[in-house]
Parts: structure tokens; C-alpha cells; sequence
């Protein structure tokens, strides 16, 4: 029986000791670390050398585009900066024409400010090209407060063009670096990524499958891996203009390799004997993983892989979870063509649209504008009521707050505070005291510019646990320096500056995590069943007779449950910064989360792939009396993931329906498979469609069996989320 190695120590280190190693393993150098902190130095510095230079306003705005651009797909970041350029344009025109209309009558323009800081936050949710999103909200964050200003209206429109030219050189001067380093073929950010890590996990299973001793390198780097996460992958795909098919699919591919990593991090501190058996099956788990690493490295579409399980138990606990997941990996592709097919091309690029399909019909974006909006507001009334315009970067402090991160909790407020004091106070008003007076060059704030740049894009460059910490740092630090064409050596402007972002942050603490926010762990619950309807929902589609209209809301069903996903690994990734009573229950509910979610993103993608054929899309068509058979076995499936989501959330449910039930249902659907109706269909296409279905019947069959496992066993793991909602 497999023990453990090692006791793990966290709960008894002394925190002295904990912090150590935390910033030890954040701070550790990883494979692309360094060539992306050189991108983001690199674009930051240019951008202040020209604004300088040549005295361009708004410099600030500009050199934060480094950090928030930089460490994207370069492809989409030179693929959309024509879209950027628009999105400019267009922000600055409204400006310029909605405060002509206002600009007489306070209570209106009051009123005007309100609503341009509601659709900035709407768009931060609702723009699909991210962007587009970083022009749009830099544009308003820095208009708003000089068209507050008591100055000819002369001047704030040429504050406004002065702004967009900023905008304008940060995007070349980004775009041509991202051009110099960019990667020879598309899709390479997103694929190495996952090669890596499955080279790893490699490297990992063929020294157990010779019985050697670990290697202390191949354990340090699967657990650095574990720690770095995936949450890079997923900004990469969210933010790209690659297919919603190819980032449907590589997103799954990257939560079933993440779950790979997490299982070989804890098979790292499991001991166990080894019987040939064992050895075998890591030796043959091993080849299929360097053929699904060969497969998509060549862009292909990796082969089903079937594992030969002996009947005798395994020592190695988790040896056939892994085999599971790595079976999952493949599926994914069921019912798909070339990965090349769904890449862009220098040729003929993707022109993805401006917003997100679902804008207008996804309630969570009307409610994160209207909470973004009421933080934003807050400290614009606040700062005009005490008459003291000097903290205004408040409101561009929420408007960045929101633009840089998803959602909002605990850990994340303390990252955004603790990096707001280290850029403000540590390194931006110490500079001013002990390095600015004996500063004579623009020379000598340069190195000192790339030394603060260089620190707060390592940080930034961490997982998500710290990641947040060096935006802010580099934030804080550009609003004192470079606000003015000078070494900026008042303490009085730079402490205006370092309050008003202060406020900022309180107020976004105050709206999203005291006023109208939940911990994480109830947020990650409430988004993980909504997954599961919304699963429920994409299998009855389509429900409209109308094909344009049924793939259009296909389509924007789609996009809610990828965000859904996203949401739930990114609030997982959040729990770990919260404590209370609770904690250890909620950390067992995480770790089944994190277990099923890959799992049910692999439904997802086969669930997509069968709606083809209730769509009875050219290639995909079949009998009606087939159909008719699908959609009652469709419908009970659907019906058996609304009773997993009511079980999740601690409400009577009917788990037993599964069995005799989808049994029965399958059984007519691959009786009529058998028909001579579908003998004039090509038999390649008949098999595909068996083969697709009875996936989805096994996958969802096992989900019920783990719900039901979970549920009736009193021990529900999700209980524990329902007693600390407010």
C-alpha cells in the first residue's frame, strides 16, 4: 500500500519560514520567464524614452500598456491593432462629442460621468479583443478628470488628442517588439505551454517505470509546475483571436494537462512498491503521452488511446486516475478536423468580433458594470465633494483594478494594497527622497525606470498568487514619475497620487468584497452548478426552429459556459489567500472541483461536437426518426446534470435515474443506428457519431456515479460553501 514520503509541514511552519519559501517558489526562473520580462522592459522603456523625449502627455498610460500587453500572444497583438486604433478613435470622438452636450449643465454632466463610467466597466466585460478594452478604459480614465478641470474647452480637447497619440506610440512601439520576438509558427504560446508539462510528467513516469530513484530535478520542476499553474494558458486563449473551436479545445487540453501535473505533484510525495505490473502500465502511460505531445507539437489530432488495466489492484493509487485523464485528452477532439484548420494565418487572419456574443444577454455583465460603477463613482464624488482633484487616479485605479483581474476576493485586494504601498511609498516617494535629487539626465531615471519595470514584471510574470502584486507596483510607481516632464521630487504630488490610488482600492474592496461580494469558495460553487445547467441547456439545443437563430445562440451558450470554466479555476486559484473556520472543508471542495472541472469541459467539447448533428449541419445530417431518438436521450441526459447541480448545491436529488434509464435510451438510438435508413450515409460518419455518443453516455454516467458517491456518503463537500453565505 502507497504511504506517505513526507508529512506536509505548511500548517506547522513558523510564518517567517511559510514566506520564504513562497517567494522562493514565485521569484524561481522558468522556461520564457526571462524573454517575456524582456519584452515587457523593453516595450515600457521605449514608450517613456519617446514620451519624454518629444513631451507627450500621459506617458503613465502609455508604459502600463508594457505590462498589460507584453506578455500576450504576439500574433494577436499585432493581428488586432487596427481594432485598437478604432476603439481610440472612437473612445476619444465620444468624449469630445458627448461633453459638448453636458459641459454647461453640472447636474447633466454629473450624470455623464456616471453613465461613460458604467459603459467602461460594461465594456471591460463585454469586448471580446482585450485590447480594445485597455484603449477604451485608458482613454476614459484619464478624460474624465481633465474635462472636470475649469480650462477652455480648447484645451481638454487637445488633453484628449495629446492622450490618444500616447495611446498610439505605446501600441507601435509594443507591437514592433512583439513583432522582433515573435514565435515562427501561430499557436505556438498556447501549445509549448502544454508540451512542456507533458514532457515533464514524461520525464516523471519513465523514472518510476524503471524503478530508479526520484531525480530532485524532475520532482522540483513538476512542482513548480503545479504551483505556476495554468492560468497563463487561459489569459493567452481568452484574450487571442484564435477560433472559439481552437480555444474551446486547447483550453480543455490545458485543464486536463494541469490535472495531470496536480496528480504527479502528489504521486511525488507517495511512497509505494512497485510491481512489474505497475512498472508496465507507467511505461506504456509514458509512450502515450510523448504521442499526444508528438500529435500536437505536429498539429495534429492526437490518436484514442485505450489503456490494458490488469484485474489485479495497483499499488499506485492514482495510477488509474491518471490513465482516466489522459484518455480524457483525447476525447476532447471527437467529431473535429485539423488543429491547423482552426489556426489563423499570416494570409488570412481571423477577424474575431469586437464584442463578446453573449453582451447583452449575460446578466453577469450588466451586474459587474453596475458594481465597477458604483466604486468608480464613489470616489469621483468623494474626491469633487472635499474639493481635492489631486486623488483622482482613484478612479483610474478601479478602472485599471477591474481591467487587470478577474472578479474580485480577499487575496487579490491584498495584493493590489500591498503593491500600491511597495510602488507608492517604498519605491516611489523613496526614489524621490534618496535617488531623484541627484538625477541630472534623463540617462539616470532611465536605469532607474528599468530597474523598478524589470522587478514589477518578474512579479507580474508569477502565478496567480503573486502575480497581481507587480501591476500594481509598476502602477504606482508610473503615476508619481511619470505624470510630468521632470524628475518629480514633490512629496506633496506623489502623496496626492499614492492616496488617491489607495482610495481606489478601498472602494473596490469595499463594493466587490464587503458590499456586494461573497468568499470565494460560495462564488466558485455557485459558477461550478451553473456549469452543469448551462451544460444541461446545450444539450437541448437548439430549441429554436430557426437555423441562424439556433447556431447564434448555440454560439453565445458557448461562450457563458467557457467563461464559466475560466471563472471557476480562476476563484479556485483565489481560496488559497482565504482563511476562516471553514478553510480545510473548503480546500476538499476545491480539490474536487478541481478534479471534475476538467472532466466536465471534456463533455463540454463533446456535447458541441453532437449538437452538429442536432443541427443536421451539412456532413452531420441524419434520419428523422434517429433524431427523434437523440433528442429523448439527450433530454434525459440533460435532465441527470440538473439533479448532479441539484445535488451539488445540497437540494433532494434523483441520481438513481441514470442506470436502467440512459441503458434503455442509448440502446434505441444505436438501434436505429443499425437502420436501413443510414446505409446511404458513409460509414466513416455513422461510426463517428456512435463513437461520439457512447462517449457522452460513459462521461456523464461516471460524473453521476462520483455526485452520487459524494452525495450519499453525508460527507457532501459543498455543504460547508452554503453556511457562510451572507
Amino acid at each position: 500500500m502507497a504511504t506517505l514520503a513526507q508529512s506536509v509541514p505548511q500548517p506547522l511552519q513558523r510564518p517567517s519560514h511559510w514566506f520564504r519559501e513562497f517567494l522562493k517558489q514565485e521569484l524561481a526562473p522558468y522556461p520564457g520567464r526571462a524573454g517575456t520580462v524582456a519584452r515587457m522592459v523593453i516595450s515600457a522603456t521605449l514608450i517613456m524614452i519617446v514620451c519624454m523625449t518629444f513631451r507627450i502627455p500621459y506617458s503613465w498610460q502609455a508604459a502600463i500598456y508594457a505590462l498589460l500587453v507584453s506578455r500576450e500572444s504576439p500574433r494577436a497583438t499585432l493581428q488586432t491593432g487596427g481594432v485598437l486604433f478604432l476603439v481610440t478613435g472612437l473612445t476619444a470622438g465620444y468624449l469630445v462629442t458627448a461633453v459638448w452636450f453636458v459641459i454647461n449643465i453640472p447636474l447633466l454632466h454629473f450624470l455623464w460621468v456616471i453613465g461613460t463610467l458604467f459603459l467602461a466597466f460594461f465594456a471591460i466585460r463585454v469586448f471580446s479583443n482585450y485590447l480594445a478594452a485597455v484603449a477604451s478604459v485608458n482613454m476614459i480614465s484619464a478624460g474624465i478628470p481633465f474635462w472636470d478641470s475649469h480650462v477652455p474647452a480648447e484645451t481638454n480637447v487637445e488633453n484628449t488628442l495629446w492622450l490618444c497619440l500616447a495611446v498610439l506610440v505605446a501600441v507601435v512601439i509594443t507591437a514592433g517588439v512583439e513583432l522582433a520576438f515573435v514565435r515562427g509558427r501561430p499557436g505556438d504560446e498556447v501549445v509549448l505551454p502544454i508540451t512542456g508539462r507533458l514532457s515533464a510528467i514524461e520525464n516523471l513516469l519513465a523514472s518510476y517505470a524503471k524503478g530508479a530513484a526520484m531525480d530532485p530535478i524532475i520532482e522540483k520542476e513538476i512542482n513548480r509546475l503545479e504551483i505556476l499553474g495554468t492560468s497563463m494558458l487561459r489569459r493567452i486563449l481568452r484574450r487571442s483571436n484564435y477560433s472559439a473551436q481552437y480555444s474551446a479545445h486547447m483550453g480543455a487540453v490545458g485543464a486536463l494537462v494541469g490535472r495531470l501535473v496536480d496528480l504527479a505533484a502528489t504521486l511525488t510525495q507517495l511512497s509505494f512498491d512497485l510491481s512489474p505490473s505497475d512498472r508496465r502500465r507507467f511505461r506504456e502511460l509514458a509512450a502515450s503521452l510523448a504521442n499526444i505531445r508528438n500529435d500536437l507539437t505536429n498539429r495534429k489530432i492526437p490518436g484514442p488511446i485505450e489503456f490494458n488495466r490488469d484485474k489485479e489492484a495497483s499499488n499506485v493509487p492514482l495510477l488509474g486516475e491518471m490513465e482516466h485523464t489522459v484518455t480524457l485528452i483525447t476525447q476532447v477532439f471527437a467529431g473535429t478536423r485539423s488543429i491547423q484548420e482552426y489556426l489563423p494565418s499570416w494570409d488570412a487572419a481571423a477577424k474575431p468580433a469586437l464584442l463578446a456574443r453573449d453582451a447583452f444577454s449575460n446578466p453577469d455583465h450588466v451586474r459587474f458594470a453596475l458594481r465597477g460603477c458604483l466604486a468608480a463613482s464613489s470616489c469621483y464624488v468623494i474626491y469633487n465633494a472635499i474639493a481635492w482633484p489631486g486623488i483622482s487616479t482613484a478612479v483610474t485605479t478601479c478602472l485599471l483594478t477591474a481591467l487587470s483581474t478577474v472578479g474580485a476576493s480577499r487575496q487579490k485586494q491584498m495584493l493590489r494594497l500591498t503593491g500600491a504601498i511597495a510602488g507608492g511609498f517604498l519605491i516611489g516617494m523613496g526614489s524621490q527622497v534618496f535617488i531623484l535629487p541627484y538625477l541630472d539626465s534623463i540617462g539616470g531615471f532611465t536605469i532607474l525606470f528599468v530597474f523598478v519595470t524589470a522587478l514589477s514584471s518578474w512579479l507580474s510574470t508569477s502565478s496567480p498568487r503573486l502575480s497581481y502584486f507587480g501591476i500594481q507596483v509598476a502602477l504606482a510607481f508610473y503615476l508619481i514619475n511619470l505624470q510630468e516632464f521632470k524628475m518629480q521630487i514633490s512629496l506633496a504630488v506623489a502623496r496626492d497620487r499614492v492616496v488617491g490610488i489607495l482610495l481606489g482600492l478601498l472602494m473596490m474592496w469595499f463594493v466587490f468584497d464587503q458590499l456586494w461580494g461573497t468568499p470565494a469558495g460560495v462564488e466558485m460553487k455557485r459558477a461550478f452548478v451553473s456549469s452543469f445547467r448551462l451544460l444541461a441547456q446545450l444539450a437541448r439545443e437548439p430549441l429554436s426552429k430557426d437555423i441562424r437563430t439556433a447556431i447564434e445562440d448555440s454560439l453565445a451558450l458557448r461562450d457563458r459556459i467557457n467563461a464559466h470554466f475560466d471563472q471557476v479555476r480562476a476563484l479556485a486559484d483565489g481560496m488559497l489567500f482565504e482563511f476562516g473556520a471553514s478553510r480545510g472543508r473548503d480546500l476538499a471542495m476545491r480539490d474536487r472541483v478541481r478534479q471534475w472541472q476538467p472532466q466536465l469541459r471534456t463533455l463540454f467539447l463533446m456535447r458541441v461536437a453532437s449538437l452538429k448533428y442536432r443541427l443536421q449541419l451539412p456532413g452531420f445530417e441524419l434520419p428523422r426518426a434517429l433524431l427523434i431518438c437523440q433528442r429523448e436521450y439527450d433530454e434525459h441526459s440533460a435532465e441527470l446534470l440538473e439533479e448532479m447541480a441539484n445535488a451539488i448545491e445540497g437540494r433532494p436529488a434523483r441520481l438513481d435515474l441514470t442506470a436502467d434509464d440512459s441503458v434503455k435510451l442509448l440502446g434505441r438510438v444505436l438501434q436505429q443506428c443499425g437502420g436501413p435508413e443510414l446505409e446511404r450515409l458513409p460509414a466513416a460518419q455513422v461510426d463517428s457519431f456512435v463513437t461520439l455518443l457512447r462517449e457522452i453516455d460513459q462521461l456523464t454516467a461516471l460524473f453521476a456515479r462520483q455526485v452520487a458517491a459524494d452525495f450519499r456518503s453525508g460527507q457532501n463537500r459543498f455543504e460547508s460553501a452554503d453556511q457562510r453565505v451572507p
